[in-house]
């Protein structure tokens, strides 16, 4: 059952495991006993300033409890997931705060119909029994084009709220002020979410279904639907359409963002978005919004409000000035509060002027000699033949690593051959596997681009004293022994280190008076092939395959696979005649 799997040790406890969790590894934190309240372990500090007390449904770490702190909040009253705290628990909470000394207390509540009666039925009471305390709630949503009669749901923006309000409250302003300045704040705001994959409350089923094409748009953190569903697009055209949607002049909620206008923006997880894809996101946001003339003074980017399990996003922006910026900027000692750098976002210099890559000394290498008209016939099969590979090389590596070998193999052999239109070929070998090594080590990526640099910058060296049969295998051997030396791995490791030390002992015949350079290519080539094939009944030692079981390893290694397919297409391209063109083309 999709959503099913949550890490609890029972359903009807986890909201209250989570929060003593939360407590038990914040020693600035405790929990109000009999209740599901967290305080401030200082509250004693709270003598003569406002007490701030936020709150609401479980599920939505690290809100509220991470906002719990000196210049946050000084409490949070928690409901089980997804449902409303209840009243004894806030009432209690108060008490709390006014025992400690707090001169008023105000209730910081996210637009919900439980969240409102609750909270507000806990004001009525406290009231009663003398206490100052007043409500703020919060609406932020900008999914609605129509205002519905409820309002606007009370989204991540709440966070913001927690900040500015506990700032003044730090500072000693009055109760009424900081309801006023709040009330001013809150109104310069919205947020928008959109969802890849829905949630589930534990024990329960998903609350909607998503195609795999299709995203969510507007929707709420309870795991309730939005207003519109979309097919999938890229990143940027997903930032384009929330900001759009946020802004949009025919809108009841919309978002008056003035040209040149400071604003602070949140880039919200929703619980499941992998940061790779929250980082692209707020790098959506923000080219879209300079590009729209928005001044960005600030930007929050992480996990603030969540909705469980949820992949998704939320983009919060709020108008500020001076003030309000500076009581964003204002110290907490809260820990799920992202403190940014307190300097504007626009207007900063981001690229800096890579440093000139330092040449090599034409003198560094053997007197030019021409270029074989093998080189590039050689190159084009070893690309011809890595594109060939791609899928099958991918599907060895599912078995044992992530599934890419093939594709990070493709990348490089693209990579070759538009290297190969560019520019001429470096005339001498050593130059040229000097220069092949630096181009995979850039292009190419990962572990695999980082071998194979080694191996070509290593074989480079031999080839520098001389380029006859001989040096051939001496480059062999030092590319090896680079890789073993800094790779970690060894014959018989289930690695592409098997094909290449096959066929390494047989290019040492290449060492021999009068060897025939083709048979021993060839030969070596064959022993390569069979050294691939026999990794299928090695256990790995090394690399990401050793991480599984022998058992589930019964196909070859597919590093070893491109290592023989790579000899097996230089053999061809030397068997074969260049073309006209191409002895034109090296003269």
């Amino acid at each position: 059952m999709q959503g099913s799997k949550k890490l609890v040790n029972t359903i009807l406890g986890c909201a209250d495991d989570s929060l003593a969790g939360i407590v038990a590894c914040n020693p600035h934190l405790q929990i109000l006993q009999g209740h599901r309240v967290a305080l401030r372990a200082d509250l004693e500090n709270l003598q003569g300033k406002v007490a701030l007390i936020s709150g609401g449904g479980s599920g939505h770490e690290p809100a509220h409890a991470g906002y719990i702190g000196k210049g946050m909040l000084s409490g949070v009253v928690a409901g089980p997931v997804f449902t409303s705290p209840a009243v004894g628990s806030i009432l209690a909470a108060i008490r709390a705060m006014k025992e400690a000394g707090a001169v008023g207390t105000l209730l910081i509540v996210k637009n919900y119909t439980g969240d409102r009666l609750n909270f507000g039925l806990a004001l009525e009471q406290a009231r009663a029994e003398g206490a100052d305390v007043d409500m703020v709630v919060v609406g932020d949503d900008s999914a609605f084009t129509k205002q519905k009669k409820a309002g606007r749901r009370g989204l991540c923006g709440t966070v913001l709220i927690h900040k500015v309000a506990g700032a003044l409250a730090e500072a000693g302003v009055s109760l009424n002020e900081i309801v006023r300045k709040v009330t001013a704040v809150k109104g310069q705001m919205g947020t928008l979410g959109v969802s890849l994959s829905p949630c589930s409350v534990p024990g329960s089923r998903p609350t909607f279904q998503l195609a795999d094409d299709e995203l969510e748009l507007g929707l709420g953190i309870h795991g309730e639907a939005g207003v519109r569903r979309m097919k999938m697009t890229s990143a940027d055209q997903i930032v384009k359409i929330m900001l759009n949607h946020m802004t949009s002049r025919s809108s009841d909620s919309q978002l008056q963002l003035k040209s040149g206008a400071p604003v602070v923006l949140v880039v919200n997880n929703l619980g499941g978005l992998s940061y790779l894809e929250l980082g692209v996101v707020a790098g959506s946001a923000v080219r879209y919004l300079e590009k729209k003339g928005v001044h960005i003074a600030r930007a929050f980017v992480g996990s603030f409000m969540t909705a469980l399990e949820m992949a998704g996003v939320s983009l919060t922006l709020l108008q500020v000035d001076d003030e309000i910026l500076s009581l964003l900027d204002s110290d907490t000692t809260a820990v799920a509060w992202s403190q940014p750098a307190k300097m504007s976002i626009s207007g900063q210099k981001r690229e800096r002027i890579a440093p000139k890559e330092k040449l090599e000394e034409e003198e560094s290498f053997p007197p030019p000699v021409p270029p074989s008209p093998y080189v590039r016939q050689v190159l084009e099969k070893v690309c011809d033949r890595l594109l060939s590979l791609q899928e099958e090389l991918n599907d060895l590596d599912r078995a044992a690593g992530d599934g890419d070998c093939g594709s990070t193999h493709a990348r490089a052999a693209r990579a070759i051959q538009e290297w190969m239109e560019a520019r001429p070929l470096p005339a001498h070998p050593s130059k040229l596997l000097s220069s092949l090594a630096k181009l995979l080590l850039e292009k190419m990526g990962g572990s695999s681009g980082a071998l194979y640099g080694l191996f070509l910058t290593a074989a480079a060296q031999p080839l520098r004293l001389g380029d006859d049969l001989s040096f051939w295998s001496l480059a062999m051997d030092a590319g090896i022994k680079a890789m073993m030396t800094y790779g970690g791995a060894a014959p018989g490791d289930r690695t592409m280190l098997d094909s290449l030390c096959a066929a390494a002992a047989e290019l040492r015949n290449l060492k021999k008076p009068k060897a025939n350079a083709m048979q021993v290519l060839a030969k070596a080539v064959q022993e390569a092939e069979a050294a691939a094939e026999s990794t299928k009944n090695m256990e790995a030692a090394a690399g990401r395959a050793s991480y599984i079981s022998s058992a589930r390893l019964d196909q070859p290694d597919p590093g070893a696979v491109a290592a023989a397919a790579i000899l097996r297409a230089v053999l061809e391209g030397l068997q074969s005649k260049p073309s006209h063109s191409m002895i034109q083309s090296v003269a």
